[in-house]
């Protein structure tokens, strides 16, 4: 039930951040919608494909589907309350990765795969949706800046593996390493962390 909960809230988090992008861009209603649909699936498509499991996760169950629609409307709707455009894209997407990091750990568990393979995977499932709507929206995707994006996935995932050895129930470190995602990307970005530039000082 959490499992499942986390996938349909995450699904719901990147919908409407692929809204706020599309919109930002002014595409019609159908081009709002393509970009909501390929944000919150895209990253789950490309895991349920390496692990062989299809036809994927969202062909199966139309609840996924009905959410991006339903997420869809509401963002349109109410898009004029949210005041700062770029501010709510950020909390959105940041929300959505930290819950599909662990959709993606989960998945790998279930298929038997080893800690580092999951990690990887959940990875991938939190990053690669926004991946392909950055790339629609002709974007740089974030994920290939400096930011602490990836890697912020990557440790969250590393720390669910860590609580585990501990006397900790399950349901407990599944929670803590989604906040230790979403955590290290609100932290990296309110103090300006970011990975070291491997170009060195470049010219203004």
């Amino acid at each position: 039930m959490l499992y499942q909960t986390i996938d349909i809230l995450g699904t719901i988090a990147f919908a409407i951040s692929g809204v706020l992008v599309a919109m930002e861009k002014r595409l019609d209603l159908f081009g709002v919608l393509i970009i909501a649909f390929v944000t919150a699936i895209g990253g789950g498509t490309l895991r349920d494909l390496l692990i062989g499991n299809t036809p994927v996760g969202w062909m199966h169950d139309l609840t996924y589907v009905i959410t991006i629609f339903i997420s869809v409307v509401f963002a349109i709707l109410f898009v004029n309350k949210l005041k700062y455009l770029r501010k709510s894209l950020f909390l959105f997407d940041t929300i959505g990765i930290g819950l599909y990091t662990m959709v993606g750990v989960e998945k790998g568990l279930e298929a038997q795969l080893l800690p580092i393979i999951c990690i990887f995977l959940g990875t991938m499932t939190a990053c690669f949706g926004g991946v392909i709507r950055d790339i629609l929206c002709n974007e740089i995707p974030v994920i290939f800046h400096k930011e602490i994006y990836a890697t912020a996935c990557i440790l969250g995932a590393l720390s669910y593996f860590l609580i585990i050895q501990f006397p900790v129930k399950d349901e407990y470190a599944y929670i803590a390493a989604i906040l230790v995602v979403i955590l290290l990307r609100l932290l990296a970005v309110r103090f300006k962390i970011s990975l070291p530039s491997i170009y060195g000082k470049q010219s203004p």
